[in-house]
């Protein structure tokens, strides 16, 4: 993967011409990153096509971020017309990478990642951010039919669809009009980078939250808990999510447990659309190999009775036989 042919001139109008650019890893987006090395010091070459993607989003709540105190990579330099940022480098220490390797470290690990989220929700959110309201939450859901089912050859009914996700919206809805915080809606192990220079919340750097959006506190708690990239044990996620609602000083705790299976069943099944989205428009086939998990995650989900109306649609039109693992091949 080659920098941009912008990148060169760029660098050495901020002080870093000659400096050796290597690729890193991506993610889902059409976003491209690269290490920046010159005389010891590092930063990350975001690379964000402007006819494909708006940093400007990026900029807003990362300065957002770093204003209240939270570890957002600082912007460095920035041409926005033609897609290029410079940003601090975090270093390699993403949680997922590090957890494979220091698996003891599993609990302590989450337990910082929860208490970002529960510091985080102190601080209302900007005032410029959209609402995560219907019309978003059903343009997510609406992925799973459009990709999902018709790669897998079935015609859904969507009407009856839109129904069953709007029968069990309502509490979670008022709720999240009522008290909305940031959500940054990738909010996983593969977004979250451990730093050595502090302890605490400054210790957990964020990436990947461009896409924020004012809704219910429960969502990025979600995102961490039943993550779609690597499996968190029951054990795990229950002790986590008591966390939550004991440092959070959540009054209804049962009502937040619905909220978070609520919007759990949203998320996993919006993934399910746009992994195979990634898969059949962009090419990029090895998302898929992650459906299983997303799929047990779902199954679970809607298990729970406040999700018994899309429990019922999905029994009625998406046959066993069309989850998990068909369409792997």
């Amino acid at each position: 993967m080659n920098p941009p042919s912008a990148a060169p001139a760029f660098l050495e109008r901020h002080g870093w011409a000659g400096a050796k650019v290597v690729p890193l890893a991506g993610d889902a987006s059409f976003r491209r990153y690269f290490r920046v090395t010159d005389r010891g010091r590092t930063a990350v070459l975001m690379d964000a096509p402007p006819d494909l993607e708006d940093s400007r989003p990026f900029l807003f709540v990362a300065e957002w971020l770093l204003a209240n105190g939270f570890r957002a990579p600082r912007p460095m330099a920035a041409d926005l017309g033609r897609g290029l940022l410079l940003l601090e480098d975090f270093g390699d220490r993403r949680m997922g990478p590090v957890l494979a390797r220091e698996p003891d470290r599993e609990e302590a690990v989450y337990a910082r990642a929860v208490d970002v989220l529960v510091a985080l929700h102190r601080v209302p959110p900007p005032a410029e951010l959209r609402p995560y309201d219907r019309a978003e939450l059903l343009r997510e859901v609406l992925l799973f039919p459009e990709w999902y089912l018709r790669a897998a050859g079935v015609t859904a009914d969507l009407e009856t669809y839109v129904a069953a996700w709007d029968a069990v919206w309502g509490d979670v809805l008022a709720e999240t009009a009522q008290a909305p915080v940031l959500v940054l809606r990738d909010y996983h192990a593969d977004n979250l980078m451990l730093l050595d220079d502090a302890e605490g919340i400054a210790g957990l750097g964020l990436l990947d939250f461009q896409d924020a959006l004012a809704g219910h506190r429960a969502y990025d708690l979600v995102s961490l808990l039943q993550d779609a990239r690597r499996d968190v044990s029951p054990r795990l996620e229950a002790a986590m999510v008591e966390r939550f609602v004991v440092r959070g000083g959540i009054a209804d705790p049962a009502g937040f447990r619905r909220a978070y299976e609520v919007l759990g069943a949203q998320r996993n099944v919006k993934i399910l659309g746009i992994f195979v989205r990634l898969r059949d428009r962009d090419g990029r086939c090895g998302y898929v190999e992650m459906l299983p998990r997303v799929w047990r995650l779902v199954e679970r989900n809607l298990a729970h009775p406040a999700l018994a109306p899309v429990r019922a649609w999905f029994d009625a039109h998406v046959p066993r036989h069309l989850r998990a693992d068909w369409c792997r091949g």
